[in-house]
């Protein structure tokens, strides 16, 4: 079998150079010996799924993507286009929905991420009232938690739309939760989720300007150097963590390859924080997962107790933080 090849972005103006956000990327795979070919990915958004993959040499595989975010659907929809053209994609449809989506890992890392429950679209039907109530009764009723959809939260409008201080409070859940929704309008990803707020270590640092556009991790409304989910806490409470900009979770990024760690490195919103995540209790957890390339995003809680899970991603949509030679990770990658 042939070396894997990768699919990048093209260009949103010029369909035959590289996304500028990957163009780094196309160049290190270049200079490892790699083959790379380009997607249109807002064909592929649009449901356009065999124009853009017409660059790909036909015959061609197998591939990694690696690009922005797409939807489970629209990557399956990617994936049969390929086959067409008699392509493979290393992530199957199913092991990318496990990984992108919270209802798909959760079950398997359930204990080592912050408790959780869900509330799937269903047509107009609403996600308040007594559906809403029953979630939070699900939740444990009482306490701080975070709302986000299965694979974006709204962080940068944390009391709004993301933080919620007390699960009794029914009307406020429904406040925060109508607001996410309306905000997230079309873009909403699968449902809502409501997680349990957890304080982490926090550490003072710059806060990165936040990005344009949906980066492949990315909360609603950022771009590659945006969090893929943002419900990480705050140490000292929301009024803190919304208004100390420059104190945040201490968080890690491991990138999993066949159920080893490959890349260990800091979150890409902190690139250079030091962050060196026990993965004694994650590692079982990712190869039972059976997901072929994923990262987890891990941070410790405040009082000493342990690393958490605060996110899993398929990897092919996930960002590689500046700063940290990702070679090692492409060149495993290439030998898959």
């Amino acid at each position: 079998m042939p070396a894997p090849a990768f699919l990048l972005p093209s260009h949103p103006l010029d369909p035959r150079r590289v996304d500028p956000q990957f163009a780094w990327e196309a160049r290190l795979l270049r200079d490892l010996g790699g083959e790379h070919h380009l997607v249109d990915h807002d064909a592929l958004l649009a449901g356009d799924a065999h124009p853009a993959v017409r660059g790909v040499p036909a015959g061609r595989g197998p591939f990694w993507y690696r690009g922005w975010m797409l939807p489970s659907h629209r990557y399956a929809e990617f994936a049969a286009a390929l086959a067409e053209r008699g392509g493979q994609l290393l992530t199957s449809p199913p092991g990318y929905a496990s990984a992108h989506e919270l209802p798909g890992w959760y079950e398997v890392f359930e204990g080592a991420t912050p408790q959780s429950v869900w509330l799937p679209a269903a047509g107009t039907e609403p996600f308040g009232g007594a559906r809403l109530a029953a979630a939070v009764a699900r939740l444990g009723g009482r306490g701080p938690a975070i709302v986000k959809d299965y694979v974006k939260s709204r962080k940068h409008e944390w009391d709004e739309a993301c933080f919620i201080p007390e699960l009794a409070d029914l009307p406020a859940v429904e406040r925060v939760v109508a607001r996410f929704v309306e905000l997230q309008a079309e873009h909403l990803a699968g449902g809502v989720v409501l997680r349990r707020f957890e304080e982490f270590t926090r550490v003072g640092w710059e806060t990165r300007a936040a990005p344009s556009g949906d980066g492949p991790d990315g909360a609603s409304g950022g771009g590659p150097g945006a969090d893929r989910d943002t419900d990480r806490s705050a140490a000292r409470g929301a009024a803190r963590h919304a208004g100390d900009g420059r104190r945040r979770a201490v968080e890690a990024r491991v990138w999993w390859l066949d159920g080893e760690p490959v890349l260990v490195g800091p979150h890409p919103d902190l690139p250079g924080c030091p962050a060196a995540p026990d993965l004694s209790v994650v590692r079982p957890l990712v190869r039972a997962l059976g997901c072929r390339f994923v990262t987890t995003d891990l941070a410790e809680r405040a009082d000493g107790s342990g690393w958490r899970v605060v996110e899993v991603g398929d990897g092919q949509v996930s960002e590689l933080p500046r700063g940290i030679d990702p070679s090692g990770l492409l060149i495993a990658l290439l030998a898959a």
